[in-house]
């Protein structure tokens, strides 16, 4: 597993996190944790620094660097 999918797939985790806490009337958690994840897209589209996959780079490795393989 390399970092680039690792970091698709907990986002698409934590969207469904999100989606749970409306669903069961938590609104105002879901919206937080949206608006949390808003922000780190944003930032990271702006500036071209992803924080999550500066962490997840410590641990797993670059879809880049197993294309090459």
């Amino acid at each position: 597993m390399c970092v680039e999918k690792l970091q698709k797939i907990l986002l698409a985790l934590t969207l469904g996190i999100a989606m749970m806490l409306a669903a069961s009337g938590s609104i105002k958690a879901a919206f937080l944790l949206q608006l949390g994840i808003m922000v780190i897209l944003i930032l990271s589209g702006l500036t071209g620094f992803c924080y999550i996959t500066k962490v997840l780079s410590t641990a797993f490795p670059s879809c880049n660097n197993e294309e090459k393989k």
